[in-house]
Parts: C-alpha cells; structure tokens; sequence
C-alpha cells in the first residue's frame, strides 16, 4: 500500500483550471443528496421515470414486432367482421341506437362497420323541426328502414316515416273495413275540398261530402267526424267523407227528441247549431212564433241552448233544428229564453204526441179504403181490432 501510495504521489498532476475552481458555497448540492457519485430521485420523479420506461418499451415493442401477442391477424379481424355484417339491402329493417343528434338528423349505432344516419324528414310521418320533437334522444333503441346509401362515403340512409306509413295504411284498410267513424284535423284546403290529418296521413275530403256548406278557410284546423270512402296505398290516395259519418250520428236522432246545441256562427236566414259534431240549421221561421227581425238580438255564437229535430236528409247531411215548437206561449224565444229550455222536455213530448195522434188519423183514413185489414181507430185515437159487434159493411140489417 505505501508503495502505490507513493506510485500515485510520483504522477505528475495538472494545475487546476479556473473552471474546475471549487464552488461557491450557495451553488453546491447538499451532502445528503450525493450517493456515491449520483444523485438520488425523488418519489415522483422515480414513477415518472418508470412510466418514460414503459412507453419506450411498448413504442420499440409496436416498431419492431407488433403482432407478438395478438391472437389473430388483420386478415382475422377483416373476416371476423364480415361475418358478423348485417343486411343492408334497401328496404330492409333494422336495430340501431341513436347516439348523437344535430340539427338535421340524427346518427344511428347499427353495430356494423358502416354508418348510418336518419335525416330530419325521415323522423317521423308529421313536419317536425327538429328529430326531438318526435322523441329521437340518444340511448332511444328502435328499429329503422334502410331506404338509401350514400355512395360517397357508404352511410346507410335510414327512416322511421317509412315504417309508420305501412303501419298508418293497414290501420286506414282495417277501419274502412269496420265502417267506424273517425276525427280528422283539417290541415288544409282548396277550391275542390279540405285536407284532413287522420292516423298521421293526410286524407282528400271533397266539398261534396261536407255535411254544411262551408270554405275551406272557416273548416281549417276543426275537427270533423270522417269516414273512408277510399284507402289505396299503391296510389297515395285516401278519400274520406263527412257526410257519411254524419249520417251514422244522424240515424240516432228521430224527430221531435231535444239536444243540447251551441250556436256556431249567424247568418240572415238562420243560425247554425253544433249538435254533437253535427251542424244543423235553426231557420229564423223556427225561432219563434213571433217575428223574429234580427237574429242577433236572440242569439250570439258561442251560446248554448236546447233545440228540437224536425227533420233530417240522412243523403245530403241535413238537420232542421227549431225552438219555436218548445216554445210554451208564442213569443217565449224572445222575452223569456230561459223558461223554454226548462220546458224543453215538456213541450217536446207535446209535439210527439201530436204527430203520434196525426200519424193515427191518417193512417185511419187508409184504413176507411181498406177494410179488410180488421182494424179500427178507438176515440183516443189508437189502432186496435175491428168489434166483432161492429156493424160490417156486408152484414144485412135487422128489423126492430
């Protein structure tokens, strides 16, 4: 050991340089953080450099061997997914999820490579501004009708309105089968007719199958009770009726019976009365016994009141309405209105008395020509069998 020691203290050793001058104090590293030669890291920055590691690691490992590990190839995975594909051929249906909405659309997950979209005027049978208003948010499953495909870029087109529309033309064939009467919203109209929404579809309603003569300006967003004269999918075309549906409500009305009406609208020669959906006229000569000079002064639209049927043409959708008959004393219409429709009730049956007892005498009068029917008409003016002690027109008198 002296010997080295002297060995070492024999080598020539060079002055020291002005950079390799021992440093000032302040810029020294303490003690304790110089461990033979190194510094030590701290807690974060030995995990940071144990991430840095990894990263190299899996980066060389995708450089120079990417596929050590994975259990199939690209050619697998191409296969895989072709075989998992569904049918996109136009027309068919199928599952999807919505999973983003814009303004106009929305885009559909139909687990497939290809993507799909639902344009705005696809959402749904009714013009919508935008896919929410038809309940289209994301996470909505349902199942689409592929209609389309975008050939820039394979986006499969897709609708709901087609599948809704095959669903609206069978329940249209189904209630024209069923002769039902159904409510349609007039949307629309022109010189020929009124367009009426029924079951999302919009359906024809000729002016000559209107119960009331009206325009279409005074029928545009009313209800009105329709019937199918036509459903034909294959031409677009679907034709309905109110007069017929008006009709079948008609048929359970019979002359004389009281309703409950609300007077729609005044004209010079009467006031149109809504009686349950149907629209009948109470003529100013059906007021009131007494003259009856300005309508007005009588009624207002909007008023309710009960009137009596005195006739109705099931062909041509008319009802003739009248308050003049429930009147008690003339004039009644006019100076006390709230007394006829408390005896409404009472004079109605008045009426149908009257004409039960007209109908009798004049079937009596048939009967004067007619004989051998063996009926006869008592004082209280019902039919009833001929006395078997009433003189016969071939019997011979007898002497007293």
């Amino acid at each position: 050991m002296a010997s080295l020691a002297q060995h070492v203290a024999g080598l020539p050793c060079p002055p020291l340089s002005g950079a390799s001058r021992r440093r000032p104090a302040a810029q020294r590293r303490p003690p304790s953080a110089l461990v033979c030669g190194t510094y030590a890291l701290t807690k974060d920055e030995r995990e940071r450099e144990r991430m840095r590691q990894l990263f190299d690691d899996a980066s060389e490992r995708c450089r120079t061997a990417p596929m050590d590990g994975v259990a199939f190839s690209p050619d697998d995975l191409d296969t895989a997914v072709e075989s998992t594909d569904i049918d996109t051929e136009i027309g068919s249906l199928i599952k999807g999820t919505v999973f983003m909405t814009t303004s106009n659309g929305a885009y559909i997950d139909i687990q497939s490579k290809s993507t799909a979209f639902l344009p705005l005027d696809e959402a749904c049978l009714l013009d919508i501004d935008n896919v929410e208003e038809a309940g289209i948010r994301p996470g909505l499953v349902e199942e689409f009708m592929i209609i389309d495909e975008n050939p820039g870029d394979e986006t499969l087109i897709l609708s709901l309105q087609a599948i809704q529309q095959e669903l609206a033309w069978e329940r249209c064939r189904q209630l024209q089968a069923e002769d039902v009467v159904v409510t349609g919203k007039v949307i629309g109209g022109n010189k020929g007719g009124v367009v009426a929404l029924v079951e999302g579809l919009k359906g024809f309603v000729p002016f000559s199958q209107v119960s009331s003569k009206t325009t279409a300006e005074e029928l545009l967003d009313k209800e009105l009770p329709l019937k199918y004269v036509e459903v034909d999918e294959e031409q677009g075309r679907l034709v309905l009726s109110n007069r017929k549906a008006m009709a079948d409500s008609q048929a359970q009305l019979g002359i004389g019976s009281v309703v409950l009406g609300t007077v729609e609208s005044l004209k010079p020669y009467g006031a149109f009365i809504d009686i349950g959906g149907i629209n009948g006229l109470l003529h100013v000569s059906q007021i009131s016994h007494d003259r009856v000079a300005d309508i007005s002064t009588v009624l207002q639209p909007g008023d309710t009141l009960k009137v009596m049927i005195l006739s109705h043409d099931r062909e041509r959708g008319r009802v003739s309405l009248s308050t003049k008959k429930l009147e008690p004393t003339p004039g009644d219409m006019i100076r006390n209105p709230k007394l006829v429709f408390e005896k409404a009730d009472e004079m109605a049956q008045i009426f149908r008395q009257r004409i039960a007892q007209a109908e009798a005498m004049a079937r009596a009068d048939m009967l004067r020509f007619q004989p051998e029917s063996g009926l006869t008409l008592s004082s209280e003016g019902i039919l009833g069998p001929l006395s078997s002690d009433a003189p016969s027109e071939d019997s011979e008198p007898t002497d007293e």
